[in-house]
């Protein structure tokens, strides 16, 4: 797509749909609106969208009145969304060219860099593999900001690098099983890093083996797709001292549940699987062009988890990389078994600071439904960090309790030195507490995005599939490394 940034007055500006924000209890009196507004068919409600053909006194052949709604309210990531639902009801309608006007005190470069990502995110379909469709996109956005000075030179790159970012790993995670295996993964990863500059490394079973991760390796026997460790380094030119961020995400590219197998209905769905693993190499994707100024290294453990005659069995007790054994009760639990070894890999890579992302419970979505990701962090300080990249880029997430009680109560093998499942009660907090374990004394963050990766019906900002949640947080938390 491409973006521009106009500094002409607003009535010079020819486009196909100048899009206005209109916030709730205000009135818009230009473009020939004034009777709408007095009759109050346009109030500014949030995401309510009035096209007015032929508007007078501008250019525009359409302005697009979108509704803001209240103003105390607005913020970056209400603009976002606004700018999504206005790119899909307005590419809906053949439109291909659109402007936005910010002024007054959304003239500022982080309002225009949420337009732009969304934009791009409400351009995206989950549609790659109809073969008979209409498809309909916009090529082309333009800022209109009067008075933009020379800070907005910025904008329209940073948030096409995002924005383009997150559909990155969106059409990861949209890939079905068959076309996206364990291999298929570390084959994205090597083209992604070759195309923007990062290191990529790819462990094989007997580079594993030779490790010891019993763990990942128990998961990914039952398959005829080998695994992969994905492994992809950014390093700064000039690197800071004492610090390197480890990303981890689950990439379980199918899950049947394996010998615990799931029921069928929904299970097409589990393609999702590896949205974590996919939203690390995303937030790569972007920080190998943003360029934060700490390293910064991926781990994606990528298995298939499938009930073959191989497969691992409830009461199985694997050993990990760290040299925990674990006794298997559920192979549903699967994903905690690969990331444990990924985790101990970090560490011995070097990672000072750990943050993974995984759709690891259904229990996170009983407590938190499909709005939070749930957070769980053994050190407040980056717990902090991250809750702070998270609010500022709009991704919602909720602090969860990780007591030690959780562990003692919950999570006890009389066989092993841990269970991968701790019973019915506290699914996703004893799921965090054993991963845990692995991250052992190193500042850690997990988030529980089972909830947040997949969309199941469509929303006025947004196709239904994956959301590419948390790749915003995840660039901005390394961006804003400051100390």
């Amino acid at each position: 797509m491409q973006i521009a940034i106009e500094r002409q007055p607003l009535d010079q500006v020819n486009t196909e749909a100048l899009i206005v924000p209109v916030f709730e209890g205000g009135k818009e009196l230009r473009f020939g609106a004034s009777s709408l507004s007095d009759s109050n068919e346009i109030e500014g409600k949030s995401l309510e969208l009035t096209l007015l053909h032929h508007p007078s006194g501008v250019k525009a052949a359409r302005i697009l009145l979108a509704g803001a709604g209240k103003a105390e309210k607005f913020n970056t990531a209400a603009l976002r969304n606004l700018m999504a639902a206005a790119a899909r009801f307005l590419k809906s309608r053949s439109i291909k060219k659109i402007a936005l006007l910010l002024e007054g005190g959304l003239a500022a470069p982080d309002w225009g860099i949420a337009a732009v990502e969304g934009t791009i995110l409400g351009n995206f379909e989950p549609d790659r593999y109809k073969t008979e469709n209409d498809k309909k996109s916009l090529n082309s956005l333009t800022l209109v900001v009067p008075e933009a000075g020379p800070e907005w030179s910025r904008v329209a790159e940073e948030g096409r690098i995002i924005a383009e970012a997150q559909n990155f790993t969106r059409d990861l995670v949209n890939e079905p099983a068959n076309r996206l295996t364990p291999a298929k993964v570390a084959e994205a990863a090597r083209e992604m890093s070759a195309q923007f500059g990062l290191q990529c490394e790819v462990l094989e079973r007997s580079q594993m083996e030779k490790l010891g991760m019993g763990a990942l390796l128990g998961v990914a026997q039952g398959s005829a797709e080998p695994p992969a460790l994905v492994v992809v380094r950014y390093r700064p030119a000039q690197p800071r001292d004492g610090i390197h961020l480890g990303l981890v995400g689950k990439g379980v590219t199918f899950d049947t549940g394996g010998i615990s197998i799931k029921p069928a209905e929904g299970m097409e769905k589990m393609k999702y699987d590896m949205a974590g693993g996919a939203s690390m190499l995303g937030a790569m994707r972007a920080l190998a062009q943003l360029k934060p100024a700490i390293p910064v290294t991926a781990f994606i453990p990528c298995v298939e988890n499938m009930p073959g005659s191989r497969a691992q069995r409830p009461g199985d007790i694997v050993t990990a990389m760290s040299g925990k054994t674990i006794e298997v009760i559920n192979t549903d639990a699967e994903g905690r078994l690969i990331l444990a070894d990924a985790l101990t890999y970090a560490r011995q890579q070097g990672c000072t600071h750990l943050v993974d992302a995984a759709t690891l419970t259904g229990a996170i979505v009983v407590a938190l439904g499909h709005l939070n990701v749930g957070l769980f962090a053994n050190n407040d300080e980056l717990r902090d960090r991250v809750l702070a990249a998270a609010k500022k880029e709009g991704e919602r997430m909720w602090p969860m309790p990780l007591d030690d009680d959780y562990k003692e109560v919950y999570l006890k093998s009389a066989f092993a030195d841990l269970p991968n499942v701790g019973g019915r009660w506290g699914g996703a907090i004893t799921a965090a507490m054993f991963l845990k374990e692995f991250a052992a004394e190193t500042p850690w963050v997990h988030l529980d995005i089972a909830g947040t990766a997949w969309i199941d019906e469509a929303k006025p900002f947004t196709a239904k599939g994956p959301s590419g949640v948390p790749v915003r947080t995840l660039v901005r938390l390394a961006m804003d490394w400051n100390d």
